[in-house]
C-alpha cells in the first residue's frame, strides 16, 4: 500500500506521459465530456453558448468568412464552432478523436443540412490533401501538447494553409499559472462518477513546474479490475513565448486578444488569443 501511494504521488517529468486518448476515447468518459460540451451555461469542455455566439460573429467579421472560406477546426468536439461557421457559408473540416462528439456533430450537420466534413481521428495525425484559409484551435487545446508536439503541429498548420492563411488559437496565460497551487486530494467516485459508472477511488495530484511554466493535473482512478492514470498537462505562455514558437514555424503574429471573441488584451486575463499569419 505504501509503495502504491508513493507511485500515485510521484512527480513525472514535464510531458513525460501523453494520455489524451484515455480521456476522449473511453466510452464512459467521452460521453461525460460530451454532456459538458452541450451544457451551454458552463465553460467546461466548450465555452458557454453566449460566448460562442459572440466569438463566431467576431471570427466571421475578422476573417471575412464566406462561401469560399475553407476552415479546419482542430479539436472540434461536437461541432459548436464548426456548425456556426458553416452557417456563415464556410467550408469546414472538423477533426476530433472523440467518437461520441463526432457522431453528435454529424447528426447536427445532417439535421441542419450543413455540408461539414467531420473526421474522427487524432489531429496530430491529420494529413489533409487540400489547403485552408484558416485554422482554429479553441479552448486552449494547444496548451495540452508537449513542445515537440506543438512544433510538429505548427509545421502542419504552415503546410496546410494557403499563402497568407491564418491561425486563431487561445492559450493559458502566465497569470493563470501564478494562481495555481500544488495539491493532493482523494475522493470516492471523484467528480461524481465522471471516470466510471462503477465504484472507484480517485486521487488527484496537481504538480507545478515553475521553470517550464507547466501545470499537471494527474488523475489516478482505482477500480476493482484496473487502475488508470490520466495526465492533463497545461502549458502556460507569455505573448513573447508564444510568438517565438510561431515565428520559428514561419508565422507572424497579427493580433493579440484576451479571448477568441476579440476582447482587448489584458495581461491579467487567465487566457489570451492570437491571430498568426503564414509568412
Amino acid at each position: 500500500m505504501f509503495e502504491e501511494l508513493e507511485n500515485i504521488n510521484q512527480r513525472p517529468e514535464p510531458f513525460q506521459y501523453y494520455t489524451a486518448s484515455d480521456l476522449w476515447t473511453d466510452e464512459h468518459t467521452s460521453k461525460q465530456m460530451l454532456s459538458y460540451h452541450l451544457n451551454g451555461d458552463i465553460d467546461v469542455s466548450s465555452r458557454n453558448a453566449e460566448f460562442i455566439k459572440r466569438s463566431v460573429e467576431w471570427i466571421a467579421a475578422q476573417f471575412n468568412i464566406g462561401k469560399d472560406t475553407r476552415i479546419a477546426d482542430f479539436g472540434c468536439g461536437p461541432g459548436l464552432y464548426a456548425t456556426a461557421l458553416a452557417k456563415h457559408g464556410a467550408q469546414v473540416t472538423g477533426i476530433d478523436f472523440s467518437r461520441s462528439s463526432i457522431d453528435y456533430a454529424k447528426e447536427v450537420a445532417a439535421r441542419e443540412q450543413l455540408d461539414i466534413n467531420y473526421l474522427n481521428q487524432n489531429y496530430l495525425e491529420f494529413e489533409p490533401e487540400e489547403q485552408f484559409d484558416l485554422v482554429v484551435m479553441i479552448m486552449c487545446d494547444f496548451c495540452v501538447l508537449s513542445p515537440t508536439q506543438r512544433k510538429m503541429l505548427l509545421s502542419k498548420f504552415h503546410n496546410m494553409l494557403k499563402p497568407g492563411g491564418s491561425v486563431l488559437l487561445d492559450v493559458n496565460s502566465l497569470s493563470a499559472f501564478e494562481q495555481r497551487e500544488e495539491s493532493a486530494t482523494y475522493e470516492l467516485n471523484q467528480l461524481n462518477g465522471f471516470w466510471s459508472p462503477n465504484k472507484y477511488y480517485g486521487f488527484v495530484n496537481t504538480f507545478k513546474y515553475d521553470e517550464e511554466k507547466v501545470i499537471l493535473d494527474k488523475y489516478t482512478i482505482i477500480e476493482p479490475e484496473r487502475t488508470r492514470e490520466v495526465y492533463n498537462w497545461f502549458q502556460h505562455f507569455t505573448p513573447e513565448d508564444l510568438e517565438n514558437e510561431f515565428v520559428a514555424a514561419g508565422f507572424s503574429i497579427k493580433g493579440l486578444y484576451s479571448d477568441v471573441a476579440g476582447s482587448a488584451y489584458d495581461q491579467k486575463s487567465s487566457e489570451f488569443a492570437v491571430i498568426s499569419r503564414k509568412a
